[in-house]
């Protein structure tokens, strides 16, 4: 039979089309999807992995399980704005003046929150062809030209501001949800944990060839404390009020991980997905468990920047380890970069590192010898190096020097017996701030942060024995 050429080039055409098309991609020898999962003011002790008791953390125990839990893992900053910064720029902010909240005036211009000079994480992956999506709370610009879709993300379903009902119902220009600059409306919002989960979900599977990155910054289990029944059943064992409801909020984030986690098996995705999950600083001095830790939110003990922390990869990471080196929040752009296939050397602005080398165990050195915080427009300040702690309020005449291998939980100040360290870290202190900025505008939420201490510090010295003679 002598068959058409036409025909025949025709044939051939049709199944290379099929062949392009036809074929779904193994998911596995792509790029690996990346999910940073942030919640805000949690406590170190308010999840299972770390050790709490009283909040069902059911699923985000069993997934920090299978990857590693770090016992160190540190953010660049005790509260939200700032340590949001840091986290999406992967350097200190106070390296670009960010290292207070902003004014709440919903009038702030387009100079108060992190710059567009400066590269987010999320500009970086779409370089590498990654589809991006931030969902939930943003907090480092409400100024429209400092929102999300201005910073390299594709996405953004969310609120600008700092704090928000979870009732989604608009209470001004930075409480108010947009998705993509738009208001959603009220009748199409739920719960704000399980909406900005959906939100998730809905993005993870859609029917793209790239991969995806996510931003998911939950605001719970911040203020006003609001749960729907499902959660409150979950925690009415718990027999301070406060402390329940507080706990029905973490236990939503649970379930909304745990729902996560399951679309990303249903659609073969898991194995080939970097998962970060961690606070943005230590849990709140109301409700939230920050034990054993000394401190909390707004503070620059271990208490205030300490926080749950955990990485999952299966394809490359090995389950159940947990790592006990200092890590940082700021150690997240260089590690989800590099799993991206990219050259993170050519990022020389970063101040984080790149964890995955240590986390596979090909290196036994430490990621950081040295980390650094300053809150408070510089107002107090602290020193890590090594197994040594300075800690610095302005206002106060000691120093105070712990060793956090020996004293991880802050009780004894050395400084006295020990002038050299001090001297150490007060010297390398003022080395890495000479690389800083001032801070770019005065902090609203500084003065209650230092309020709250104050009368904290004034209740532990009335409460002191009296002097004998």
């Amino acid at each position: 039979m002598i068959y058409n050429r036409s025909i025949i080039l025709l044939l051939l055409f049709g199944l290379c089309i099929f062949k392009a098309f036809g074929q779904k991609k193994d998911p596995e020898n792509q790029k690996p999807n990346i999910i940073v999962i942030l919640t805000d003011d949690q406590g170190w002790a308010d999840v299972g992995f770390n050790g709490g008791t009283d909040i069902p953390t059911p699923n985000l125990d069993r997934i920090a399980a299978e990857g590693v839990i770090f016992s160190n893992g540190y953010v660049s900053h005790p509260y939200c704005s700032p340590s949001r910064a840091g986290l999406l720029t992967g350097r200190y902010q106070a390296r670009f003046g960010h290292d207070c909240n902003m004014p709440y005036t919903g009038e702030n211009d387009a100079s108060i929150g992190t710059p567009l000079s400066e590269k987010m994480i999320s500009e970086a992956l779409k370089e590498q062809g990654y589809r991006t999506s931030a969902i939930g709370k943003w907090h480092v610009g409400d100024h429209p030209d400092l929102h999300p879709t201005n910073q390299g993300f594709d996405h953004w379903f969310g609120f600008a501001g700092g704090g928000m009902n979870y009732w989604g119902i608009p209470q001004g220009p930075l409480q108010t949800i947009l998705r993509n600059g738009k208001p959603v409306p009220e009748n199409e919002l739920s719960y704000l944990t399980d909406d900005f989960t959906n939100e998730a979900i809905q993005f993870i599977t859609k029917k793209e060839d790239q991969p995806f990155f996510i931003y998911l910054a939950y605001n719970a289990p911040h203020a006003p404390d609001q749960a729907t029944e499902n959660y409150l059943k979950e925690t009415k064992h718990i027999e301070y009020g406060g402390r329940s409801v507080y706990g029905a909020m973490v236990n939503a984030v649970d379930n909304g991980v745990g729902k996560i986690d399951s679309t990303l098996i249903a659609n073969n995705l898991k194995k080939n997905t970097l998962l970060i999950y961690l606070s943005d600083n230590g849990g709140r001095s109301q409700h939230a468990d920050n034990k054993p830790f000394r401190g909390y939110k707004g503070m620059i003990y271990e208490g205030g920047i300490k926080v749950p922390f955990f990485m999952t990869y299966p394809k490359e990471i090995l389950k159940n380890q947990h790592y006990d080196h200092m890590i940082s929040a700021l150690d997240i752009f260089p590690t989800v970069l590099d799993a991206s296939g990219a050259n993170v050397s050519k990022e020389k602005q970063l101040d984080g590192v790149n964890l995955l080398p240590y986390v596979k165990g090909t290196t036994n050195k430490p990621p950081h010898e040295a980390l650094f915080w300053r809150s408070v427009g510089g107002f107090e300040y602290a020193a890590r190096i090594g197994d040594y702690k300075l800690y610095h309020r302005a206002n106060e005449k000691n120093l105070m020097l712990f060793n956090i291998k020996n004293d991880p939980y802050e009780r004894n100040n050395i400084a006295n017996d020990n002038s050299v360290i001090v001297q150490e870290l007060e010297l390398a202190y003022e080395e890495w701030n000479a690389k800083n900025i001032p801070h770019g505008w005065e902090d609203p939420h500084a003065e209650n942060v230092l309020k709250e201490q104050n009368q904290l510090n004034a209740i532990r010295t009335k409460a002191l024995p009296l002097k004998k003679n």
